[in-house]
């Protein structure tokens, strides 16, 4: 690991001023920090310590909706009475990341600021070709194992599948992420690859994430989060779904739907194809699986990743029926 200079903010405006040196980096939980530090991706030169700023982690919910502290911990979040009452798909999706013991260190900026869990960019020592590290060196994924490689979103550049859950259900609901004197809706704060995939976060030098808000909406009152994975706990997923529906008085026909893809895009995946082919139908059983074939429009597979194409329409349609059972 390399030295580095540690400095302790003591003030947001001390610290927005710190981040804007060259080669800083923001420490909250240090989760994401540590492990990319000790794979040696993550270098430093300066490491800005925030966790003891008053006032970024606070949890307020109200009829308008949720706000959320940057340095809230996912636990707090996730286990917070409102939050699981009126966001249940973001209790759930929190619940169902990492373990119990980073859920109760991670921070809710942290989490938003997570990279890839790409092997290959993971590896530099084996694998120096890697645009998102180095830009112009080349995608060491291409061409080889890519079994937990994206699906949607990709480019010559990167297929990097983004990893976190929670960002998927702030996707799904319109979420918006502070940074300070900017506001950024969730959807554009995560950026595609394209020519530029070592750029992942819309956020500027001196920025840094303040809170999350989040509107009320029926939708997201009556949400799951469904994920898809090959062991029950502490990993990623292969598919997973942020859904919210809300429906007219008959309970039976959708007058509101909210559908995120996770684990199968370079990004927190909105699925508004989706969303638009079932919005105004009675939701049955053969009209969610045939529109949740919309999720996967214009996925390009790379051999052992292929699989991705059909879990994930299966795992829009059984998050949606799920919400069915329940209305």
């Amino acid at each position: 690991m390399r030295d580095f200079s540690y400095l302790r903010a003591n003030s947001i405006d001390a610290a927005r001023q710190a981040a804007a040196l060259p080669s800083a980096m923001l420490l909250a939980g240090g989760t994401t920090l540590i492990d990319l530090a000790k794979c040696g991706v993550a270098e430093p030169e300066t490491v800005v310590d925030i966790t003891h700023l008053n006032g970024l982690d606070g949890i307020t919910v109200d009829d308008r909706g949720a706000t959320i502290g940057a340095l809230a911990r996912m636990s707090s979040v996730a286990d917070h009475a409102d939050i699981k009452s009126r966001f249940p798909a973001v209790s759930e999706a929190l619940w169902q990341a990492a373990s119990a013991q980073l859920r109760n260190m991670a921070t809710i900026g942290g989490n938003l600021m997570q990279r890839t869990r790409c092997p290959y960019f993971r590896d530099p020592a084996n694998f120096p070709a890697c645009n998102k590290r180095t830009p112009g060196s080349g995608c060491s994924a291409i061409g080889g194992v890519t079994r937990g490689h994206a699906v949607l979103g990709t480019s010559e550049a990167c297929i990097a599948t983004y990893p976190g859950d929670l960002a998927t259900a702030l996707v799904a609901f319109d979420a918006t992420v502070h940074l300070g004197d900017r506001q950024i809706a969730a959807d554009d704060f995560f950026l595609l690859p394209g020519t530029t995939p070592d750029r992942e976060h819309a956020i500027e030098p001196g920025e840094m994430i303040t809170a999350i808000s989040i509107p009320a909406s029926a939708a997201a009152g009556r949400s799951t989060y469904l994920k898809v994975r090959d062991r029950q706990s502490y990993e990623f997923a292969a598919a997973s779904a942020a859904v919210g529906i809300e429906f007219e008085a008959d309970g039976r026909t959708i007058r509101d739907l909210r559908v995120a893809l996770g684990g199968v895009a370079t990004k927190p995946w909105r699925v508004r194809a989706v969303e638009e082919a079932l919005k105004g139908k009675v939701l049955k059983a053969d009209i969610a699986k045939q529109a949740s074939l919309l999720a996967i429009e214009g996925a390009v597979d790379h051999g052992a990743n292929h699989y991705k194409i059909e879990l994930a329409p299966r795992v829009v349609a059984r998050a949606i029926l799920k919400m069915g059972e329940t209305a």
